[in-house]
C-alpha cells in the first residue's frame, strides 16, 4: 500500500465500485471512513485478494471502521442512465449513507460524482489508498454474495462462477435461455439475446 497524500483531515472517506462490466445485477458501491486508532493490516485492491482473505477483511472493516455505507444502482437505473451515470449515482448514495459526514472524499478512478464535500479522484486508488481499498472489499464481497444468491434462483446461468461478467459460458447461456429480469437490457450482448439488435 503506497501512502497517498491528501489534504490533512481526520474524516476521509474512500469510495469504490464493483460491477460496471457485468451484464446482470446492480452496480454496488461502498464508502468507508477508517479509524486511525484501529488499523487494518492487509488492505489491498479487492481483485488481488483471495475470496477467503476478502471475506475476513470484510468482517474486520465492518467491525473497525468509524463509518461505512453501501450504495447501489439497479439494472433498470443502469438502462435508463447508462453505466457511468448509474455508477456516479450509486457512489453518491454510498457517501450519503455514511453515519458520520466525511470532510473529504477520495474516489477510485478518474472522475468524481457531485458531492456536498470536497473530493478527489485517484487513479488506481484501490491499490494506493487504504480507505478506497476497504471500500473496494466491501463492494466486491457484497456484490459477489448477491450473485451467489441469484445463482440459486437461476442455476443455469452460472452466476456464482462468473459473477455476471460476459464470459463465453454466460453468453452461451444467455443465447440459450434468454435474459432474466436482472439482466441489463442496454448492454449489447443482452440486447442481442433479446433480439433487439439486428
Amino acid at each position: 500500500m503506497i501512502e497517498f497524500i491528501y489534504p490533512h483531515t481526520h474524516l476521509v472517506a474512500g469510495v469504490d465500485e464493483v460491477g460496471r462490466g457485468p451484464l446482470v445485477g446492480a452496480v454496488v458501491t461502498a464508502a468507508v471512513i477508517l479509524d486511525p486508532a484501529k488499523p487494518i493490516v492487509g488492505l489491498a485492491d479487492s481483485k488481488k485478494l483471495s475470496e477467503k482473505r476478502r471475506n475476513a477483511l470484510y468482517d474486520e472493516i465492518i467491525e473497525k471502521a468509524l463509518a461505512w455505507s453501501l450504495g447501489r444502482a439497479e439494472p433498470e437505473e443502469i438502462d435508463q442512465l447508462n453505466i457511468l451515470h448509474a455508477t456516479m449515482l450509486a457512489m453518491q448514495r454510498a457517501v450519503a449513507g455514511l453515519a458520520i459526514a466525511p470532510e473529504f472524499v477520495l474516489i477510485d478512478g478518474n472522475r468524481c460524482p457531485a458531492l456536498p464535500v470536497p473530493s478527489l479522484a485517484v487513479v488506481k486508488g484501490d491499490s494506493r489508498v487504504a480507505e478506497i481499498s476497504a471500500a473496494s472489499i466491501l463492494a466486491k464481497v457484497t456484490r459477489d454474495r448477491e450473485m451467489a444468491l441469484l445463482d440459486q434462483s437461476f442455476p443455469e446461468y452460472g452466476f456464482a462462477q462468473h459473477k455476471g461478467y460476459p464470459t463465453a459460458f454466460h453468453l452461451e447461456k444467455l443465447a440459450e435461455h434468454g435474459a432474466t429480469e436482472h439482466h441489463r437490457r442496454s448492454f449489447a450482448p443482452v440486447r442481442r439475446a433479446l433480439g433487439l439488435v439486428s
